[in-house]
């Protein structure tokens, strides 16, 4: 009765989907593994952002106002509170240009790096600073006053990753040259940059106060820019065919080509979460990375994103190998050890590790037709021997390489993997269904071990 059991048809089934599941556990070491050297790739490229500078933020010049209110106590005045008044411009263009972006190595890992020509112009207009004034005036008392210290004034151009910095040339403006030296932080310490002091004491009500500046910046992987002004423009171009536009705005304009790109944005003070000045002191903080906007130096699906994405079809390749090896088992009259279909599991899962190991050498497409071929080849001849026919190994191996091509297209394909692995999926079914269409499988029969 037990032997009966053990050598029916559904004990059959049910023992290969029990194996199947085992083969989880591989593949999940396999995936930690991945997301392991995912992380040492990630340590590579923070090394090399330290060394030739970190993704960036250029931000247009503002000025930083100091302020003193003091109170009358007692008939003395004593002063309460000192800050920071931040100012921004009425109008900030950005000009850029990556100059060759490339990829630098860290060992076997690489990340894109580029230096970027940047010029910087703009105007800021001097009845921003005595609307300022007057406001404090109207919000004084006589047991309270606001001074703006307008002649210690200082311009302060933010910059995510002063490290970067190659080359910035003097200052352009009122008709005069003035250089920049190291500066405090901006944004709540979030972003660093220069600075250089700037007396606004005799701007007058009615003047507009033109700058502009060059300067070279290095960085990896992405560069934005901040809309610090009444009304901002940017355009940026480079020779990298595969932008990702990223940030709180697209661009109005932009094209792509096997080239590179060329875009232009374009924002107003309307579009973003902060107003024209602030109080850099303030509780609550003004956050002015919300509001960057750039490019990322995008890579389709890196090849660890590729290995992880073949890694998620792992289990459903093994459970299609076990369903091809038991049909064979059912419509030859053969009979399967349920060792012989581990170790074709475990074959199976030896693909993923090799292709991982080889891909990190050689580039995902050649590790991926040496991993196939080397699995193909031991799975078709060892499906030879254990089922005694040699035609029957031949057409396992064909069926496993037309399922590892399918696996290569869903992996790579970044638009249509879904419907593809679909339409694969609902295929497959359809064959397994017509081939065991005339199997009688209350009445199926063990057959001697093959």
């Amino acid at each position: 009765m037990l032997t009966s059991i053990t050598q029916s048809i559904t004990f059959k089934v049910f023992g290969i989907g029990i194996l199947a599941l085992l083969m989880l556990i591989p593949l999940a070491q396999v995936r930690g593994l991945i997301a392991e050297r995912n992380g040492m790739r990630d340590q590579a490229m923070r090394t090399i952002a330290q060394r030739w500078g970190a993704a960036q933020q250029v931000g247009g010049p503002l000025l930083a106002i100091p302020t003193r209110t003091r109170t009358l106590v007692n008939g003395n005045w004593s002063t309460t509170n000192e800050g920071t008044e931040i100012l921004l411009a009425d109008q900030l263009v950005y000009a850029g240009k990556l100059q060759s972006p490339e990829m630098r190595h860290y060992g076997i890992y690489s990340t894109p790096v580029y230096t970027a020509e940047l010029k910087i112009s703009g105007r800021f207009v001097a009845s921003d600073v005595r609307a300022l004034i007057a406001h404090a005036r109207v919000g004084s008392s006589d047991t309270t006053q606001t001074t703006y210290m307008l002649e210690a004034a200082e311009l302060r151009l933010p910059l995510a990753d002063v490290r970067g910095i190659r080359r910035i040339s003097a200052m352009h403006i009122d008709d005069k040259e003035v250089t920049f030296g190291p500066g405090a932080p901006t944004d709540g310490g979030a972003l660093q940059g220069v600075a250089l002091p700037l007396d606004l004491s005799h701007w007058t009500t009615d003047e507009a106060h033109a700058f502009e500046l060059e300067l070279t910046l290095a960085g990896t992987t992405s560069l934005q820019f901040l809309p610090l002004a009444r009304h901002t423009e940017a355009s940026l171009a480079a020779a990298w065919s595969n932008p990702s536009f990223v940030g709180a705005f697209l661009p109005a304009e932009h094209k792509i080509d096997t080239q590179g790109f060329d875009a232009r944005w374009q924002v107003l003070d309307l579009n973003r979460i902060y107003g024209q000045h602030w109080q850099e002191e303030s509780a609550h903080r003004i956050y002015l990375g919300g509001a960057a906007f750039g490019v990322n130096l995008y890579q389709p699906a890196d090849l660890y994103q590729r290995n992880e994405r073949a890694g998620k079809y792992g289990v459903l390749f093994i459970a299609l190998t076990f369903v091809a090896f038991f049909l064979f088992e059912v419509l030859k009259k053969l009979r399967v050890h349920p060792v012989q279909y581990l170790l074709v599991g475990l074959a199976l899962t030896t693909f993923y590790v090799v292709l991982l190991a080889l891909s990190e050498q050689v580039g995902f497409a050649y590790a991926y037709l040496a991993a196939a071929v080397a699995v193909v080849l031991m799975v078709g001849g060892y499906a030879a021997a254990v089922l005694r026919a040699r035609r029957a190994g031949a057409l396992l191996g064909l069926t496993l390489s037309f399922v590892y091509a399918l696996l290569y297209g869903l992996v790579v394909s970044e638009q249509y993997s879904l419907l593809m692995g679909a339409i694969a999926l609902l295929c497959v079914v359809a064959v397994l269904m017509y081939l065991t269409r005339k199997v009688d499988w209350s009445n199926a029969a063990a057959a001697p071990a093959a």
